[in-house]
Parts: C-alpha cells; sequence; structure tokens
C-alpha cells in the first residue's frame, strides 16, 4: 500500500487542439522534492495549476492524504475543504510575488492574515509569530509594518515564502520561484528555501526552467516536453547520465553556456 502525500493519475488537459498536458501519473511521498523541468510550453505550469484545483482536467485525478491519513480526491472536496486545504496544509509560492502577496497590506499583516484564515485571533500572537516569520526568511522587523510595494523583488519573494508557510503545510507548490531575480539574489533565496524545506520536511512540487535550481533543491525530477513526462528519475542521475535525447540536449545547452 501507497503512503503517497499526494497522487496524480492520467491528467490531461487540452486547449482545443494542443494538448498541454498528457496522462501525466506520480506519486509524491512526505517530505519529498519534485522538480518539474522543460523549456516554456512544456506544459510544466498547466500541470502545476491541475495539481493546485486552479484548472479543472480533462481527464485524470489528484488525490492528496488529508491529515487524518484518508486519501481524498480533491475534485470530490466540497469548496469549503478545498480552500481549508488551500490556507492551511498546502502552501503556493508563485513566480510573481504579486500575485501571492497582498500588495497594499504590511508585510506582518500578509503573513498574519493566513494565519487567521487557520483560525488565529489573538492579535498579539498573531503579530509575534509574523515576526518571527520574517526574521526566518531574512526580512528586519523594523519592515514588519511595510507594505510589500516598498520591497525589491527577492525580499517580496521571502515575504511570500513566509506568508506560505506560517501554517505549518505539508505540501508545497513553487512556480519559476527565482525567476527573474539578479543572480546573487537567485542565490541567497535558493539557499533560504533549501533551508527551510529540510528544516520543516516539507514536500515540495517545484516548477522550473532552471536545471540548477532542480539539482540543487530536488531528489527527484520530470521532464516534460509537449505536455508528456518523458524521462524521470532521481535528480542526479537524470541530469548527469540523461537517456531521453530531448534531456540530454535540455543538460548540454547548460554546460555550454
Amino acid at each position: 500500500m501507497s503512503d503517497a502525500l499526494l497522487q496524480a493519475r492520467g491528467l490531461t488537459k487540452h486547449y482545443g487542439a494542443r494538448t498541454a498536458c498528457a496522462d501525466v501519473s506520480f506519486d509524491l511521498d512526505p517530505g519529498e522534492v519534485l522538480a518539474i523541468v522543460g523549456e516554456s510550453g512544456s506544459g510544466k505550469s498547466t500541470l502545476l495549476s491541475l495539481i493546485a484545483t486552479e484548472l479543472a482536467p480533462d481527464a485524470g485525478s489528484v488525490s492528496y492524504r488529508m491529515r487524518d491519513g484518508v486519501m481524498r480526491d480533491l475534485a470530490a472536496l466540497s469548496e469549503a475543504e478545498r480552500r481549508a486545504l488551500m490556507r492551511t496544509d498546502w502552501g503556493f509560492v508563485r513566480q510573481d510575488a504579486r500575485q501571492g502577496l497582498r500588495m497594499a497590506v504590511s508585510a506582518g499583516g500578509n503573513v498574519g492574515e493566513r494565519l487567521m484564515g487557520a483560525g488565529a485571533r489573538h492579535y498579539g500572537t498573531i503579530r509575534g509569530t509574523a515576526l518571527d516569520w520574517l526574521a526566518k526568511v531574512e526580512i528586519a522587523a523594523d519592515r514588519v509594518d511595510d507594505p510589500p510595494t516598498r520591497f525589491s523583488g527577492g525580499m517580496r519573494q521571502r515575504l511570500q515564502i513566509a506568508r506560505n508557510l506560517v501554517t505549518g503545510p505539508r505540501l508545497v507548490l513553487m512556480d519559476e520561484p527565482t525567476s527573474g531575480l539578479d543572480v546573487s539574489v537567485q542565490a541567497r533565496l535558493l539557499d533560504l528555501i533549501r533551508g527551510l524545506v529540510a528544516e520543516l520536511g516539507l514536500a515540495v512540487i517545484i516548477v522550473t526552467h532552471d536545471l540548477a535550481v532542480a539539482r540543487l533543491l530536488s531528489h527527484r525530477v520530470m521532464v516534460m516536453r509537449a505536455g508528456r513526462v518523458i524521462e524521470t528519475g532521481l535528480t542526479d542521475q537524470v541530469l548527469d547520465d540523461p537517456h531521453e535525447p530531448y534531456t540530454q540536449l535540455l543538460v548540454s545547452s547548460v554546460l555550454a553556456a
């Protein structure tokens, strides 16, 4: 019997004649980090949206092991159950932090808002927890009342991470979390993500076109092309000894850069 935290079975999505995702199946174990890699248009972001239930699949299903140990089909959850899951047990770190933050709300408010969504009500406790999490993501306490509009891109992304992790989720989805940032900012953010994932024992599905990000963060890699998974395996095995010509081309393009 599988102890998987999440199971995807036969996920398929079409846009007219174009297949964005074709019969994708995989299991994700508790504490496992899975990287989904491929070029733009490969279907990796569509797959992430299907997993997050932001898109309805044309075929297939996603099941998740709830905290009571029961595996539930996400499509069968009520809207209230789905919302509760997304604001407590799941996180979603988006490529553009502006989509994952309330830009007119203070940094502390962004973190505290998710705590309140999970049932916290005591202002002092909420603010104290928000300050603790800002420290964890290397944002100074004197910025707690500043809105994200006053933050750099890297700081916004770190704040988005704090907002997502404050409720102690077991699964975090990440969509190109370092894309568009300066190289030095990327390196700092990746170190932070790697440390928090290890410390908290998070399961993570990360979409990235950057194989260096996949190598640094993930245990396992799925390579997508034209909506299909063409190769999967342990990260080092896939990146050091790719079998598929497309994966070989991806790896060689990185080495040549």
